[in-house]
């Protein structure tokens, strides 16, 4: 049994919205916790942008998987795994759970995109497989796990592709109807209009997920009371990191010094704390104390 698992899917079944962190490694996740998140998302354009190409397909499922397994040691927190289309067919999608399963990662989400895909932000056409493919993809995820605590979410790209409210329905309802656990309805709109409408008519009992990285006016407040069960806050994380390191060096390189930025960023004692320093220390005063005592 997972308990990560078996955690995340009590959040999605009990009431309160469940909040959680895009992360890109296991500081990002370990900080998530620190600051009082439900859950974190392992995402794929966090796991791409780290290792600086494309978040099209280019990274294999091992390279994610080396990555979620990475968050996944680092806190204490459920992780779900941005699993892209599924690397493939119905085989690979097969694979993928029982390979995420087994290295305790609590769930996955597989999008009905094509394979390889696109970012749902790239401004190049968006291409969506057949809803009984996708079916068929959802129907081997749900047989391939190994227990029933895993969470397998469904996420829709109708909205981004611009194929309209209707299509989207149609899509998250047949993907609900095969066993989905959560349907993750996407929108790039910059109001949250379009993911209201949706939600608005979403008449199953499948809980819903949205991510509001272009719609970053609605609050937690809204959701909650619009009925979506999870937000994900998918890349803030990542895009502030790199806008942090990027000030850093910059000043470093203007001002020939690092005076200027010293009280403006972490000190060694913060990393230390992080990386679990203390807890090394008493371990060895524990572990060197009875030797002495012996």
């Amino acid at each position: 049994m997972n308990i990560k698992s078996r955690i995340l899917r009590s959040a999605l079944e009990n009431e309160g919205l469940v909040k959680i962190a895009g992360a890109h490694d296991g500081l990002s996740a370990k900080l998530a916790e620190k600051h009082g998140f439900d859950a974190i998302w392992a995402s794929g354009l966090g796991i791409s942008t780290v290792q600086t190409v494309p978040d099209a397909s280019i990274l294999t499922m091992t390279d994610f998987l080396n990555s979620a397994i990475i968050m996944n040691e680092s806190c204490n927190l459920p992780v779900i795994a941005d699993c892209d289309s599924g690397y493939g067919n119905i085989h690979n999608v097969t694979r993928l759970v029982k390979k995420y399963e087994s290295a305790g990662i609590a769930g996955v989400c597989i999008e009905d995109k094509v394979y390889p895909k696109l970012n749902s932000f790239d401004d190049r056409q968006q291409l969506l497989v057949s809803i009984e493919e996708f079916c068929a993809k959802i129907r081997v995820a749900k047989l391939a796990q190994q227990t029933k605590e895993f969470v397998v979410i469904a996420r829709v790209e109708a909205l981004i592709a611009k194929l309209g409210q209707e299509e989207a329905y149609n899509r998250a309802k047949a993907y609900a109807n095969v066993g989905a656990d959560a349907i993750l309805i996407h929108s790039k709109e910059k109001t949250p209009d379009e993911i209201i409408e949706f939600i608005n008519n979403w008449d199953i009992q499948t809980p819903l997920v949205v991510v509001p990285t272009k719609y970053p006016s609605i609050t937690m407040e809204q959701l909650e009371d619009l009925g979506v069960k999870a937000s994900i806050y998918a890349n803030q994380a990542l895009r502030a990191t790199y806008r942090a390191i990027e000030d850093v060096f910059e000043s470093i390189m203007k001002n020939k010094t690092t005076i200027q930025i010293e009280n403006e960023i972490a000190s060694v004692e913060d990393i230390f704390d992080i990386q679990g320093v203390p807890e090394m220390k008493q371990l060895e005063e524990k572990a060197y104390c009875k030797l002495l005592d012996s």
